[in-house]
């Protein structure tokens, strides 16, 4: 279901195609987060517009609501909101994590209340893979355990064991369950302990996935150990496989990590910022708030291919923020998923001509 189609020749950064059940994925590349079935403020026309190959869903989400029974009368996540590439769903493990207002992480599974409305649940290896099932998700997660940062390595040796566990059975529950050809991924974990995370993707490359994911990563530590962790992680991944970085990250997180061999990224931060005010461009990022933009005539990056920057001024969209009118995170939130898409798709070509590190380095000047 991967091909790999060029590498880099200074760095082990590469470019490859990526087959789902509905449709190629060019790699690398980079998934809006439609955790709700939506990513925020766009509708699937804007994002197929921006150039976006595949998006992510969540599996606790969208389990607690809508839930399965209305989906499926949908046959799936695809049609219920109109979009007809590719998705992936994560499994819901990080959301039971950190939303849930109490959970309790068994053997089974997570036990937990609903943020929501405080009902009883219980997500198993086996219930995460039914219900992304169920989604019609092209690429399924398995269920792992998120452990906080800083974690003890007890801590951090006793959650790998049983996400390995876990992962064995997703795997088992994916083998007798799925009849049309989803993808499952196994999630590498281990904190910030380089023999742990040796462990785990050892393990799960033995359990065998048709890909595999980095996860515990961006939830706190300073980013040199990020940066040191990803860097160590990525090679322990069969190189046969696409390697996705979860939850990261800034256009600099990116750079690094596709020259590091990582191959699928997803991350808030475009979203989230663009409704902050916060735009990125070639230059850095900018602060649509900010004075000197007031009566400025030119769109926000005058370099970019956008809806946004093609038909409105900076001075537009500043008058809008500061008015708090809604159009205004439409059209920030279009900027910003354009530029990381170009990003990945600008690296995508270089490597393609064998001018990455050329690329790497025009990016950091461009930034200054």
């Amino acid at each position: 279901m991967f091909k790999i189609i060029s590498k880099s020749g200074a760095t082990r950064a590469r470019a490859g195609v990526l087959q789902t059940l509905h449709g190629a994925v060019e790699t690398p590349i980079f998934m809006p987060v439609g955790t709700l079935a939506t990513v925020k403020a766009l509708s699937p026309e804007d994002l197929s517009d921006a150039g976006a190959q595949i998006i992510l869903g969540n599996t606790y989400h969208l389990y607690l609501r809508p839930g399965c029974d209305i989906i499926s009368r949908f046959s799936g996540l695809h049609q219920f909101m109109n979009w007809n590439r590719p998705i992936l769903t994560d499994s819901g493990g990080f959301q039971v994590f950190s939303l849930a207002k109490l959970s309790k992480i068994t053997e089974e599974g997570y036990g937990f209340q609903s943020h929501i409305d405080g009902s009883k649940h219980l997500l198993t290896p086996e219930t995460a893979v039914g219900i992304q099932l169920c989604l019609d998700s092209d690429i399924i997660m398995c269920l792992d355990q998120c452990i906080k940062y800083p974690a003890e390595r007890d801590e951090a040796r006793e959650a790998l064991e049983l996400t390995t566990r876990w992962a064995r059975r997703c795997k088992k529950s994916w083998k007798e369950n799925d009849q049309d050809g989803h993808a499952l991924f196994g999630i590498v974990q281990g904190g910030m302990f380089k023999d742990l995370r040796e462990i785990s993707a050892n393990d799960l490359a033995e359990i065998g996935f048709s890909g595999y994911a980095v996860g515990g990563l961006s939830v706190g530590e300073p980013k040199d150990i990020m940066l040191d962790i990803a860097a160590f992680t990525l090679p322990k991944i069969p190189d046969s496989a696409p390697k996705y970085v979860m939850g990261v990250g800034t256009p600099e997180d990116l750079v690094e990590m596709v020259a590091m061999g990582a191959d699928m990224f997803d991350c808030v931060l475009p979203t989230r910022n663009a409704r902050n005010g916060q735009l990125f461009t070639k230059h850095g990022t900018l602060n649509i708030c900010n004075s000197r933009f007031k009566d400025d005539t030119n769109p926000i990056d005058p370099g970019c291919g956008c809806y946004t920057c093609r038909n409105y001024s900076a001075a537009y969209l500043r008058h809008l923020y500061m008015a708090r009118e809604l159009l205004v995170y439409r059209l920030n939130t279009i900027h910003n998923i354009h530029y990381y898409i170009s990003l990945m798709k600008d690296m995508r070509v270089a490597i393609c001509e064998g001018g990455f590190e050329g690329f790497r380095k025009d990016f950091y000047r461009d930034r200054g």
